[in-house]
């Protein structure tokens, strides 16, 4: 296997997209399978007479886990949305979603996002953090205490940045809740791989301006746009409906539609 992408927050989309194009020759198939068998083998291990289930937010990573999760035999499921998801991909999710998936609205709107100002288009990765918090993490640890679980398995690998656990990729928080992390190790050229080799079907959003560095999120959580100005104009860019929507409630929103 050859890796040629990096830290995801130091990687360009268009590095992505020719990462993808070129995936056959950076990891083979047998690479790939026997990584998958690996993982399946050790999420068997892991979870072996455990209540399990796994967070899915139509995201890349989230997208192979789905599918080995459901390989290792654990199809429940759960997603974290808020009311401000952009329209097109909530529509793709319904679409394709797993018939087992239980999605958990944790009820931000633009009501919310008025009152809460600083958390529209973060520009630093503090605020972008209390985005997870307040939208997955909520929902996944309202669905791990009504389902009485004893762990939830989650898309997250180091390559992004992301805390896996010190040991065996699974850590408890201060709720008690215990996430494990099959996929911490795998490469961002794996996960390509095997969306590539396994024809996994992608939302929109990779499709869109910066699909890739962004990833799946509520458009008010949009990062790494530069200005609130910019933020609008990227958003207005992929749906005018949710700039001309939120102009009623936000002046920055009203302000860059005069502006046009």
């Amino acid at each position: 296997m050859e890796r040629v992408l990096g830290k995801k927050q130091s990687i360009q989309n268009e590095d992505w997209l020719k990462a993808g194009e070129r995936i056959e020759e950076l990891v083979s198939r047998e690479e790939l399978d026997e990584k998958v068998r690996l993982t399946v083998e050790e999420i068997k291990q892991m979870t072996d007479g455990k209540r399990a289930a796994y967070a899915w937010s139509a995201g890349k990573d989230s997208l192979v886990l789905g599918e080995i999760c459901r390989m290792s035999g654990i199809t429940d499921c759960m997603m974290g949305v808020c009311n401000l998801e952009y329209p097109a991909f909530m529509k793709w999710v319904d679409k394709h979603k797993p018939k087992e998936l239980e999605i958990i609205n944790t009820g931000q709107d633009l009501e919310w996002l008025s009152k809460h100002p600083s958390m529209l288009f973060p520009q630093d990765s503090a605020t972008a953090a209390k985005w997870f918090s307040i939208v997955q993490h909520r929902a996944q640890a309202k669905y791990y205490k009504v389902r009485e679980l004893d762990l939830i398995l989650l898309g997250r690998r180091r390559a992004d940045g992301n805390y896996c656990g010190r040991r065996s990729n699974i850590y408890t928080d201060g709720k008690g809740v215990t996430r494990y992390s099959p996929l911490a190790a795998w490469s961002h050229e794996e996960i390509l791989a095997y969306i590539h080799y396994h024809n996994v079907r992608m939302p929109p959003i990779y499709k869109w301006k910066k699909g890739y560095l962004c990833g799946t999120h509520p458009w008010a959580a949009r990062q790494w746009t530069g200005s609130v100005e910019n933020g609008w104009r990227e958003v207005y860019e992929i749906d005018e409906s949710i700039v001309r929507e939120a102009a009623k409630v936000i002046d920055s929103a009203a302000d860059f539609l005069k502006a046009l």
